[in-house]
């Protein structure tokens, strides 16, 4: 798979798979879709494909205030420490809830996505995917929403703007839900180019007009059904020709998987082969343009076994097995 990679890649050593253990400190409570099990499934399938042989795993470290200040302003953080709970959840709206080990959690996913950016950045690794959660694509400025509190992979974007002096980042988001969070924080933010698919209408409701000034936004809202091949046409007629035109020199996966056909949290229609396909054009315009730099973070993904597998099936592209 992917022969072109290992005869062109720049860096050197094996795909970073990040994570801690305070990811699983992050409970909304029984029967929530958003649960620690999530994890547990990515790693059993993992060692089950005898993937983890092909990975360099790295513990996560806590964000900074100064990193996770770049996205989201100390009020905000203090809010959500003034309502953390000691027991019990604390629900900041319908769906999401805070438990006691909440904001230790978010701290540590949003620390995974940034040291990936180091590890990419320095040619530790040729990229990188992290498995942590809360998610984070929903996590606004300002605002906890759709399971998420910090917006990880926006934290990543701004450490790598400020430490490596990027120019041009794309985060490409292929969850079935739209990534409003990373909208909202870019929106007039020209260095991102943002690509986000998405079920529509569907949660958040948003999406299909633009919010800010930013040209780069690219947000293609798609109809309930949505099966392989339409999603395959928009990546080659859309989110390809953009990606060449933007020439990136860092590249963002906000990867969720409740597009998958048997994730009844959405109602798209994509399978394994489809997560391969998109993996391997996406890798593709990373070694193009910057070496191919790229850095994986999970986002959605709810029906365990679907989950699980599509993930495999994407960390095989990146680790190039």
């Amino acid at each position: 798979m992917l022969d072109w990679l290992s005869s062109t890649f720049s860096g050197g050593g094996m795909t970073a798979f990040i994570t801690h253990p305070a990811c699983f400190g992050h409970n909304m409570g029984e029967g929530h879709p958003e649960g620690p099990e999530r994890l547990a499934a990515i790693r059993d399938r993992l060692i089950t494909a005898q993937l983890m042989d092909f990975l360099q795993e790295y513990e996560a470290e806590e964000v900074s205030e100064v990193q996770l200040a770049r996205v989201h302003p100390p009020r905000y953080i203090r809010f959500l420490e003034s309502v953390s709970p000691n027991v019990g959840t604390y629900r900041v709206d319908t769906d999401t809830a805070m438990n006691s080990g909440t904001l230790t959690a978010a701290r540590y996913s949003a620390g995974a996505v940034v040291k990936a950016v180091n590890l990419v950045m320095n040619g530790k690794v040729p990229n990188a995917f992290c498995a942590i959660r809360p998610p984070g694509h929903h996590a606004e400025t300002e605002k906890a929403m759709g399971f998420c509190f910090f917006n990880n992979v926006a934290v990543g974007a701004m450490h790598a703007f400020a430490e490596y002096r990027l120019k041009r980042i794309a985060v490409i988001d292929f969850d079935v839900h739209h990534g409003n969070g990373t909208e909202e924080i870019f929106k007039d933010d020209e260095r991102v180019m943002l690509l986000s698919s998405f079920q529509h209408p569907f949660f958040p409701y948003c999406g299909d007009r633009p919010i800010g000034s930013n040209p780069n936004i690219v947000n293609v809202p798609m109809p309930s059904g949505t099966r392989s091949d339409a999603f395959r046409d928009m990546v080659t007629d859309i989110w390809l020709p953009r990606l060449h035109e933007f020439k990136p020199e860092l590249v963002f996966i906000s990867a969720g998987f409740d597009a998958h056909l048997e994730d009844d949290m959405g109602n798209f229609g994509l399978v394994e082969a489809d997560y391969i396909w998109v993996t391997e054009q996406i890798m593709k315009i990373a070694e193009q343009y910057c070496g191919g730099k790229l850095v994986s973070v999970l986002e959605g993904g709810y029906e365990l076994s679907s989950l699980a597998r599509s993930v495999a099936a994407h960390v095989k592209v990146l680790a190039n097995v």
